[in-house]
């Protein structure tokens, strides 16, 4: 039988440097003047962990939405640029299953449930999905089954996930978890965990987050979205960037989500609204 290396989906050899490109983002929510987005800028390498956090309301969901090409939101101006077999490509001219196909994975901060469809039906027919488009070979349901325990096995879950229906009956940290074991069948470019720490306790925040860090490489990226510190004590970010009214006011490394814990988000509010001040004022003045 055929290794599963032998299958891995070929956008995951990349070595192409920038993944993902965001200039001069602007979104709405459809069929409304409700603007959410104001002119975003993001640029995410091979290798890193970016960490967005942000007060409620901030846009930080909806960014994730956007990204992933989810038509309650409408863009308006700007352009997100998608690293694919080292081309750059407009992820927003792309549609939804497109973009998965493509290497992007939004992993929910409410995981929706599927009845009558086993785990293991449910992730065979997304990879072979993947693997067809990329022109790969695809796995029959008995190869498949010895990749998806190879799989388990390297996140150290149980194999009664295969049989069970997609997140229906499981527990809120169970459906992180299988968020996480999507996140290691399909093997993204690029995935982003909206809110994954939400709701859970200690222990499946360990275990959750090990299995994020078994999955990072330096050929993969990882948008982690979040309201708090605690998660970045497991999963260790590259950046953090502070998102308010939908543009990013702040961006540094780990010691900035400190801060956050510290001294929370009034501060770096007020901040940059003096900086706003400012800036106009000067402007008046030239």
């Amino acid at each position: 039988m055929q290794t599963s290396t032998m299958k891995t989906p070929a956008s995951q050899n990349s070595n192409a440097d920038t993944i993902l490109t965001v200039k001069g983002l602007k979104a709405k929510v459809a069929d409304s003047d409700k603007q959410i987005i104001r002119g975003l800028d993001l640029t995410i390498n091979a290798g890193e962990v970016h960490a967005i956090m942000g007060p409620n309301g901030s846009g930080k969901s909806t960014l994730s939405k956007i990204l992933a090409g989810h038509p309650d939101y409408e863009v308006t101006d700007g352009t997100v640029d998608l690293e694919v077999n080292f081309r750059q490509k407009n992820l927003l001219e792309m549609l939804p299953e497109e973009r998965a196909r493509n290497g992007v994975f939004l992993a929910y901060q409410y995981p929706v449930e599927i009845p009558g469809v086993s785990n293991a039906e449910f992730l065979r027919a997304a990879f072979n999905e993947i693997c067809k488009h990329q022109g790969a070979d695809e796995m029959d349901p008995l190869e498949f089954d010895d990749f998806l325990k190879m799989k388990l096995k390297f996140l150290g879950m149980s194999e009664a996930f295969i049989s069970r229906a997609v997140n229906v009956d499981f527990s809120g940290g169970e459906k992180k978890r299988n968020e996480i074991l999507q996140m290691a069948v399909l093997s993204p470019r690029l995935a982003i965990l909206d809110e994954t720490d939400s709701g859970l306790d200690v222990d499946s925040l360990r275990i959750v987050s090990d299995g994020v860090n078994k999955l990072r490489t330096k050929n993969n990226a990882v948008v982690l979205i979040t309201h708090y510190q605690r998660i970045l004590n497991y999963i260790v970010p590259d950046r953090v960037h502070v998102l308010y009214k939908g543009q990013i006011i702040k961006s540094g490394d780990k010691s900035l989500a400190l801060q956050i814990e510290e001294q929370g988000y009034d501060a770096l509010i007020k901040e940059h609204q003096t900086s706003q001040e400012t800036s106009a004022g000067g402007s008046l003045q030239g």
